[in-house]
Order: C-alpha cells, then structure tokens, then sequence
C-alpha cells in the first residue's frame, strides 16, 4: 500500500550504513540532525545508541517520527540489512511508511553537481555504477545502478561530469582512462549520507510512493559473494 506524507512539518528518520561509513539523520521539520562517523563492522553496535542521541538532540519523540527512509543499496551486504532491518522494526512497530534510496542516488545528491558517475567499490575486482543528471531539481537516471568490472562501465554523452565514491579511490586510473575526456572532478572519498537519503525521501513521501514497511528490501545488485577458485 503507498502511503503519502504531508510535508508541512514532517517528522523523518535516515538510515544509511552501506560503507564502512555510519550516517544517520532526524527531521523535525525543518530542523536537521545528523551524524556521519566510521564504524568499521560496528554498524549494529552503533546505530541504536547514535539514534536515541540524535531524537534527543532533536527533541523528538518516536510517537511522532511520520516516516523512515534506509540506503537500500548497492553497498556491503551486512550494512544494507541492518539499515533495511532497523527501518523495517521502527516502521512495523509504529505503522509508518518507510522508503528506500538508493546509494548511488544519495552520492549523486551530496555531490553539489548536475552531472554525476556514482561509484562505490564493489571488492573482487568490481565496482558499483550508476550515472544521474539533475534536470529541473530532478535526477534523471542515466544509467541504473549496476555492477561492472571498472574497465567497462558504461558510457557517458559529453564532458563536465563529476565523478564521486569509493570506486575511484580504488580504480581511479582505470575508471579516468574509460572516461578520458568526460570527467570534470573527482570526489573519491565521497560517501552516501543520510542527509542526502532524507532529503530524496522527502519527494517520495509526498509523491505517496512510501510503502509499508514488510515491502521493503535491499537492492543487492550482485547475486553472489564469493568466487570459485576456477573464476578467481
């Protein structure tokens, strides 16, 4: 069932742990909340406690939280279902909608750029893609999230575009020889924040696209996670 938000004074929650990064954010309106810090393998252990501080520190209790938004990936597997799994139990015990982002949207978001190639290293030799233009306050998917070996991502029309993610930290030169010409700026560190996910919420809770919370789910991209010896 979709379920729509008024956003006169929205009340939201952000979970985003698909790295080895942990971002969370509150909305009490137009107030916003946030911390982003390192947690390693500590996603579990940490974003419990980080939350309660943030709801304190926003004065706002989770009687009147109206909506949760999660990273639903691609990112690490574990990280995609704690976030998924966290949004799901805070949702169902309450009622509320929740919405899931993508990562690579949300590295698209934080970019401050209209031109982006989202990348987030993928392990074993791979890389997680997609490409976005921002077109009248909108994204455009130019190319879905996908995952690719970092010498055949897909191809992008024109220059100017702002490469951002762990991806190009890992494959720079590889991934700058493919795109020779159309990158403009290299954002390698960037990572996907919950403000970026909060606020991309926030157009599909007003659009009524929010949906129960047993109809959320990870988006995995990859289908396995270990190579046979044969394949390495």
């Amino acid at each position: 069932m979709r379920r729509r938000i008024a956003l006169s004074a929205v009340n939201l929650i952000a979970l985003e742990t698909s790295t080895e990064y942990c971002s969370l954010a509150v909305a009490r309106g137009a107030q916003l909340f946030e911390r982003s810090f390192h947690a390693g393998q500590r996603h579990s252990e940490l974003v419990l406690p980080v939350l309660r501080e943030l709801l304190q520190q926003a004065g706002l209790e989770m009687q009147s939280v109206e909506g949760l938004a999660y990273g639903a990936g691609p990112g690490s597997f574990t990280g995609l279902r704690i976030a998924c799994g966290l949004a799901q139990g805070l949702a169902l015990a309450r009622d509320l909608p929740v919405a899931g982002i993508g990562t690579l949207l949300a590295l698209a978001e934080n970019s401050g750029a209209d031109k982006v190639l989202a990348c987030l290293d993928a392990r074993m030799g791979e890389v997680y893609h997609g490409a976005y233009l921002r077109s009248g306050g909108e994204w455009i998917e130019i190319h879905a999230p996908g995952l690719y070996r970092p010498d055949a991502v897909p191809q992008v029309e024109g220059g100017d575009w702002t490469g951002c993610g762990s991806g190009f930290r890992v494959h720079g030169a590889v991934l700058a020889q493919g795109y020779q010409g159309s990158i403009a700026r290299v954002d390698a560190d960037a990572v996907p924040h919950a403000s970026a996910i909060l606020r991309l919420a926030l157009r599909v809770f007003a659009a009524g696209q929010g949906v129960d919370a047993a109809a959320a789910v990870p988006l995995y991209v990859r289908d396995k996670v270990a190579l046979k010896l044969s394949e390495r």
